[in-house]
């Protein structure tokens, strides 16, 4: 694997593993500046945190990746006009996978709750500007990782579906709920048939930020949702 994938996953774990030891350090100064650290402050601190580190990583990320990105292998990639519709295909696809993935994991006794949708969802109906980094940023971030990179290196030793499933696994372990490998793995699958579908790294992440758009749109518009969290069905893919 090349150095500059390395930096990028590096950057994407520090940035994951940052938030508590960094919401401590921010609540101590606040405190030592002679506020008083509520509960809603430290909320507060860790959703703008989730936002601030979030754009840092991606601005790394592209730039570590700004070399490779250059590279492109105009021969294999779709047209422009393909492209688009493979973006907004993938979409559906997507949601397909979702429910198929969902159908299995009621067939086989798995709560179709997701705690990782409910929490991000309560603190974007706090903080609206989070969904900046469930809808834009972490969706782009996921692609770069798990598809370009991850998949993307798999793919030039194994086929396809073996490539697939290693970086599907991996996605779905990264968003640390075991209990809905399935659903994550679906997910990735088919993220990973778009970028290789198309060669064009956009397209799974057109697909993946408008996905987690609408989800966490129709979710929040929901009168079911608005009246109990804990019946959310679907699943944002874009945001640990």
């Amino acid at each position: 694997m090349k150095k500059e994938f390395w930096f990028v996953i590096i950057t994407y774990v520090i940035m994951q593993l940052s938030g508590g030891l960094a919401v401590d350090i921010i609540a101590k100064i606040t405190v030592s500046a002679g506020a008083e650290l509520t509960n809603e402050l430290k909320t507060l601190i860790g959703a703008y945190w989730i936002v601030f580190s979030f754009i840092i990583a991606l601005i790394f990320v592209l730039f570590f990746m700004r070399n490779e990105m250059r590279m492109k292998d105009m021969r294999n990639q779709t047209t422009i006009p393909v492209s688009i519709l493979w973006g907004f295909g993938g979409i559906f696809l997507a949601m397909f996978a979702q429910i198929i993935a969902g159908l299995l994991e009621q067939k086989m006794g798995i709560k179709q709750n997701s705690q990782n949708t409910e929490q991000i969802l309560k603190l974007i109906t706090q903080f609206p500007i989070v969904m900046l980094v469930t809808s834009i940023v972490g969706p782009i971030l996921e692609e770069i990782i798990f598809r370009k990179i991850i998949f993307g290196s798999l793919y030039k030793r194994l086929n396809f579906y073996l490539s697939a499933l290693i970086s599907s696994v991996i996605f779905g372990i990264a968003h640390f709920e075991p209990e809905h490998i399935l659903l994550y793995s679906a997910m990735g699958f088919t993220f990973a048939y778009l970028y290789i579908k198309t060669n064009r790294i956009l397209v799974p992440i057109f697909a993946h930020v408008t996905m987690n758009t609408l989800v966490v749109i129709v979710q929040l518009n929901s009168e079911k949702y608005l009246d109990s969290l804990d019946k959310a069905q679907s699943f944002i893919g874009g945001f640990l």
